[in-house]
């Protein structure tokens, strides 16, 4: 089970994870979860049906990794009525977005901080299918933010980075890049067994 997520009888997933792997794991949660933001927070006489049709932003996020992570609905460049288009889909559906993604890092991280240490420090994360789920949204998220920020575009891309020198500053980022991809496999392994 060492490093990757097996099936767990009558569904669910768990994963042995040491202290390093669960410190690394909450720490890209928990910056996942200043990226995103926080959530609007309806005024206490808000009629909670007007809060579920609130109205998000209708512009893309200037940060690339969050553009990637909320992108366009159409390809606006095309023409002005799919801007306007993509601009309309964005304010409809970016705001239950990322409150489903805010969700997940939050699983992540709570799933983690329920954990009871072994005697070496590490621990055994079991996940309810429902937990999995979750899961498997945040560590897609980690994935494509780690990949905007290294410029990988293209899944074959990453194989030139398995040559990285251990010098070069990158090379942390890719080595959790490439261990949150066995993760997420592993766990999509598990849910569809």
């Amino acid at each position: 089970m060492a490093g990757h997520f097996e099936p767990l009888p009558g569904g669910g997933a768990a994963v042995a994870l040491d202290e390093v792997e669960i410190a690394i794991l909450r720490s890209l949660a928990v910056q996942l979860l200043e990226l995103i933001g926080p959530g609007r927070a309806p005024a206490e006489d808000e009629d909670p049906l007007a809060a579920l049709f609130a109205e998000g932003p209708s512009e893309p996020p200037a940060d690339p990794a969050l553009a990637r992570l909320f992108p366009e609905a159409y390809a606006s460049e095309e023409s002005d009525e799919l801007r306007a288009k993509s601009a309309e889909f964005r304010r409809f559906t970016e705001n239950d977005l990322r409150a489903r993604k805010r969700d997940d890092a939050l699983a992540v991280v709570h799933g983690l901080d329920a954990l009871t240490p072994r005697g070496d420090g590490g621990a055994v994360l079991k996940l309810a299918a429902d937990d999995s789920r979750h899961w498997l949204g945040a560590l897609n998220d980690l994935r494509l933010t780690i990949a905007t920020r290294l410029d990988i575009t293209d899944e074959d891309e990453s194989g030139e980075l398995y040559r990285l020198p251990d010098d070069d500053p990158r090379k942390p980022m890719v080595m959790a890049y490439l261990w949150l991809g066995v993760l997420q496999e592993t766990l999509i392994d598990t849910l569809i067994s």
